[in-house]
């Protein structure tokens, strides 16, 4: 599958402080798994420069209250919250990171051929709210590029775009941005209870989203035999009935075993086989394969190198 990479040097200019978990060094960690053997997958790969996103793009999931409190923290490098820091370099990295997910959105549904891409950005996204950043996020960056895609030209007969997030923290705020939506299904696969709370399996939509949000929830020290029955049994399922024209990942790394802001214990290879089952899926529905895969959480640098390069290698590779 013809696979887009976007990352940018104002990823790394992020600046969250000493002793921060999300941190550049975990760029540089996928950067290298992929530059390096086992893979050396790095020239199979297109690398892409993002752009950044415009105003109006964060206003189709943000309030302009938020953005301008994003603005005025970054200007300022003050903290959003306790776990958020900002710094000068912050809000041209947000809208790259932002943009990054609109620009992949293009490139694969530019391609008349199975594409994907993987947005190597900072900072993350899927706990930023409409109104409220939170939990290293600022702006929600899967959710603006999910809004992108089905008011996509492209998807003018079939706007429809599947979220499946299994970062181990469960997307509030993507959650919250599709809620009422029947466009957006958003599916997530996250430890509970866990930070941020929330995330239980009964919050199903409302409105017109009645049915087209579905969470897994797992228990502390589950694992892949767990993960990947939910994806068999209920996820992909999901994707086969909704039949959406593009699917985005929140691929958050920190489920691994060795990650150590979480409690679930799932291994390099299982986020290989959930990307190959996905692909699988979404090629019986008699279209071409469109993945946007954007990154989340990961902290342990060999785990977040090793898995995100695993999960490229089965894009590549399908």
């Amino acid at each position: 599958m013809k696979t887009a990479f976007y990352i940018s040097k104002a990823f790394f200019e992020h600046d969250t402080g000493p002793g921060h978990p999300e941190r550049p060094a975990r760029l540089e960690a996928i950067v290298n798994a992929l530059r390096s053997a086992p893979f050396s997958l790095w020239n199979e790969l297109d690398i892409e420069t993002p752009t950044p996103a415009p105003e109006s793009r964060l206003r189709s999931v943000h309030t302009a209250g938020h953005i301008e409190r994003v603005r005025a923290a970054c200007a300022d490098g003050l903290p959003l919250d306790p776990d958020t820091p900002t710094s000068r370099g912050s809000w041209n990295a947000a809208l790259l990171a932002a943009g990054s997910g609109c620009n992949a959105v293009d490139f694969v549904l530019n391609e008349s051929v199975d594409a994907a891409a993987f947005c190597a950005v900072r900072p993350p996204g899927h706990h930023a709210e409409p109104d409220r950043a939170m939990g290293f996020c600022l702006f929600n960056n899967t959710a603006i590029a999910a809004r992108y895609a089905v008011d996509h030209p492209a998807l003018k007969n079939n706007p429809r775009a599947f979220i499946l997030d299994w970062d181990v923290h469960h997307g509030n705020g993507t959650q919250a941005a599709f809620y009422d939506s029947n466009q957006v299904f958003y599916c997530s696969i996250h430890q509970y209870p866990f930070y941020p709370g929330g995330g239980d399996s009964g919050d199903r939509g409302a409105g017109e989203g009645r049915g087209f949000t579905l969470n897994c929830p797992q228990s502390a020290e589950s694992g892949d035999v767990e993960v990947l029955s939910d994806l068999n049994d209920r996820i992909l399922p999901a994707i086969r009935k909704f039949d959406p024209a593009i699917l985005l990942i929140s691929a958050g790394f920190d489920a691994h075993a060795a990650d150590p802001l979480a409690m679930l214990e799932l291994t390099s290879e299982c986020y290989a086989e959930m990307t190959r089952r996905v692909i699988g899926t979404l090629s019986d529905l008699d279209r071409p394969v469109k993945i946007v895969s954007m990154l989340e959480g990961g902290y342990d640098l060999g785990a977040v190198g090793e898995s995100a390069a695993l999960h490229i290698q089965a894009l590549l590779e399908s």
